[in-house]
This record gives C-alpha cells, sequence and structure tokens, in this order.
C-alpha cells in the first residue's frame, strides 16, 4: 500500500513537456478546435474529391445545358434556390449548367494546394534569411534587412498579373495547371517571405544573448550546430502561428489572381475563378454564394485556428 502511494503521488507531479501544456491549452479553445476540425474537414475533401463527386455529384467540367433555359434566353437554370436537387446539391450554374457542388470541392484542391505550398515557400526562405540577419548582425543583418525592405515595397499582384501574360503555355518542362501552379506558388510564397523573416530576425536577435547560446558557445559548439540544435527549435512556435495566419492569406490571393484572369485556366475549378464567373450573372446570387461561402469559411478556420495556438504556445496567454 505504502509503494501504491508513493506511485499515485509521483504520478500527480509528474512533470509536462512544453508541447503537452500548449496541447491541453489548444483544448481548452473550443473555437479554435472547431477550426481546427474544419481545417481536417477542408482537407479531407480536398484529398478525396474524386470519391466525393462520384458519390454527391457528377464531373464538374461536365455541361448540362438542359439544365438551364437556353429556349427562353435567360440561360438560368430551371427549378427553384439555382436549380438545387439532390443530383446537385449546391445547383447548377447559368448557361453552361456545371454542377456547383462539385466544382467548389475540385476548387479546393486548388485553393489549398497553392496555398500549403506558398506558405511553406515563404516560411522555408524568411526563416533562413531571417536566422542568419539576426544570429550573424553587423552588414549581413544590414544587407538582408534591406533586401526584405525591397521586397515588401514590391507591388506583388501587378508582378503577377504581368509575369502570368507573358509565361507562354509550356515553360520548365512544363504546361498547362502544373505550370499555373508552380507560376503562383512561386509568385505568391517567394515574395511574402519578409513578413515571416522580420518575425524570425527579431527572436533571433533575443535568443543569441540567452545564456544557453553562451553556454554552447563556451562548449566548442559551432555556429551550424547553435543555429540548428538551440535556435531553430526556439522559433517554432512563432514560425507555426505565423504560417497558420499566413495561409487563409495566400489563399485570399490566389482567389484574387484566379477572380483577375492570371490564375488558374478554366475549365479547370477554382474558387475565385467561380466568383469571377459569376459576376456576369449577379442576378442569381446562388452562382456567387457557393464558392464566396468556401473561402469565407476556409480563411475563418484557418484564423480561429492560429489564434488559438498562438494563444495556447504564449505562456502568458491565458493571464
Amino acid at each position: 500500500m505504502p509503494q501504491l502511494e508513493t506511485l499515485a503521488e509521483a504520478k500527480k507531479i509528474e512533470g509536462r513537456s512544453l508541447g503537452r501544456i500548449a496541447w491541453s491549452r489548444l483544448k481548452r479553445d473550443r473555437v479554435a478546435m472547431g477550426g481546427g476540425i474544419v481545417i481536417v474537414l477542408l482537407t479531407l475533401m480536398a484529398i478525396f474529391a474524386p470519391l466525393i463527386v462520384n458519390i454527391f455529384g457528377t464531373d464538374p467540367n461536365v455541361w448540362h445545358t438542359d439544365l438551364v433555359d437556353t429556349q427562353g434566353g435567360t440561360m438560368a437554370p430551371h427549378g427553384k434556390f439555382g436549380g438545387m436537387s439532390w443530383d446537385h446539391l449546391m445547383g447548377v450554374e447559368p448557361q453552361k449548367g456545371r454542377d456547383i457542388f462539385s466544382r467548389v470541392v475540385y476548387g479546393s484542391r486548388i485553393s489549398l494546394l497553392i496555398a500549403f505550398l506558398a506558405t511553406l515557400l515563404s516560411v522555408v526562405i524568411g526563416t533562413t534569411m531571417g536566422i542568419i540577419a539576426g544570429f550573424f548582425g553587423g552588414r549581413v543583418d544590414a544587407l538582408i534587412s534591406r533586401l526584405m525592405d525591397l521586397f515588401l515595397a514590391f507591388p506583388i499582384l501587378v508582378f503577377a498579373i504581368a509575369l502570368a501574360g507573358v509565361i507562354p503555355d509550356a515553360a520548365f518542362g512544363l504546361k498547362g495547371d502544373p505550370l499555373r501552379i508552380t507560376l503562383m506558388v512561386f509568385i505568391i510564397g517567394f515574395f511574402n517571405w519578409p513578413y515571416i523573416g522580420r518575425i524570425v530576425r527579431g527572436q533571433t536577435l533575443s535568443l543569441r544573448e540567452r545564456e544557453f547560446i553562451d553556454a554552447s558557445r563556451s562548449l566548442g559548439a559551432k555556429r551550424p550546430h547553435i543555429l540548428v540544435s538551440e535556435v531553430l527549435p526556439n522559433l517554432m512556435p512563432p514560425i507555426l502561428i505565423y504560417a497558420t495566419l499566413l495561409i487563409p492569406t495566400n489563399i485570399l490571393f490566389e482567389a484574387a489572381l484566379s477572380y483577375l484572369g492570371v490564375g488558374i485556366k478554366a475549365p479547370t475549378a477554382t474558387w475565385g475563378g467561380m466568383l469571377s464567373d459569376a459576376v456576369s450573372y449577379y442576378t442569381m446570387p446562388h452562382f456567387m454564394l457557393w464558392p464566396g461561402l468556401a473561402i469565407f469559411v476556409t480563411v475563418l478556420a484557418f484564423n480561429l485556428f492560429g489564434d488559438g495556438l498562438r494563444d495556447a504556445l504564449d505562456p502568458k496567454g491565458n493571464r
């Protein structure tokens, strides 16, 4: 019995890692967990889009002119609420009669793929440049800081429109949608790295003066070892937080480019492209409602989860 009591007491006072503490805080935030669940569902929807469409929809690029009023000239879908039915859960497009549900589901693949890859590119470049600038300081810091200022002043949208207009249909061994996706990932990711670069630089300036960094130097650790083993692990919380908040921004940027006609080309479904097509049919709000709602829910979910993650990883977040 005394041994059992001792074990019970030891279990009660068992230490918890920072990761477990952050996870326990995040679990208590129902709003953030709700956003995380929505993100997981959206990711699963994008991955299993063909299966979902086979069960609940039709081919997103097939025209169903028999479902729209071609004889009367209105080109409006037959039936109420934009032609909503069990076969077309969100109705059909005016004029072409394509299934909106299928196009929204397939559009999530493009939006999330571009947003994730562009964010990853920004995080890799920004983290690398920020650590180098903050840790080495001096002329290296001044040079990288001026480079950040240059990128921040660059008109990304104008450059994207101009670059998309001059790139041919086939380049760099790619063509079609893969070429357009690669181009948008490069534009969005490469020109957004200074934002996270500044955050990482500021955190690195603080970390390099800490005692554990001095202890590593006194033990003979080389700079690459200190950067990878000591500095980078302590930068992961702000990097993760900013990445979750950057993804929705990239989703909106991709939608804006597609809306302006310089993103993914038709007939590939994208949320921004669907909104661009819907402008011509402003008297039929259902056509604009569903892609707009998809963007709104996705961006809101990432923002809510990012805010909750920030509070969970910040030791002073609950005070």
